[in-house]
């Protein structure tokens, strides 16, 4: 290449490289995977869920028991991990760093949602309070307001004592003097 003036070298860009222009989206050999943060949320937890229970535990043992056995008394052409199980050791401590995290966050989620409930609870029963609070005012108002009206025997009481004070003053005749009313019966 010379240097004549006037005359810029310039490389030619093929377009997948250029910088201002998107790359194009590459075929890939695995489809990619996608799945919402609910869905793995979900998964994680039936997976915690398995491994607590029974079955898995059992399962596993077995599992163990049967590595141990076959590279124990297997002939020698068949034994794939000799004693110190290292293979076995490997694999175990592999499900086990993808279980831990996966049971961490089932116990979050489980958190998330107990503390959501308690939010729930806790608003339900202030709102409990507050109607109990009313009803107590209420019914408290109410207890005031009977003991306030006169009562039928109070009323009967009080003209009694009002009958008994008049024939005192000798306003009216007593009652035995009077010949009874006819008595009317309501049916």
């Amino acid at each position: 290449m010379s240097d004549q003036p006037g005359r810029r070298l310039t490389r030619t860009i093929p377009s997948g490289e250029r910088l201002d222009q998107p790359r194009e989206q590459r075929a890939t050999l695995l489809p990619r995977l996608t799945l919402s943060e609910e869905a793995f949320g979900v998964l994680s937890e039936k997976f915690a869920r398995f491994m607590g229970t029974p079955q898995f535990l059992i399962g596993m043992t077995v599992f163990v028991a049967v590595w141990i056995a076959w590279n124990t008394l297997a002939p020698e052409s068949l034994i794939f991990d000799e004693f110190p199980f290292i293979f076995l050791t490997l694999m175990l401590s592999l499900q086990a760093s993808y279980a831990a995290p996966l049971i961490l966050l089932a116990q979050n989620r489980q958190a998330d949602r107990d503390r959501v409930a308690l939010e729930q609870d806790r608003s339900r029963d202030e709102r409990n309070l507050a109607d109990t609070e009313f009803l107590t005012r209420e019914v408290a108002s109410l207890r005031l307001a009977i003991r306030e009206q006169a009562t039928r025997d109070f009323v009967r009481s009080e003209l009694r004592d009002l009958l008994g004070e008049l024939e005192e003053r000798a306003l009216i005749r007593p009652l035995e003097d009077k010949p009874a009313p006819p008595r009317q019966h309501s049916e």
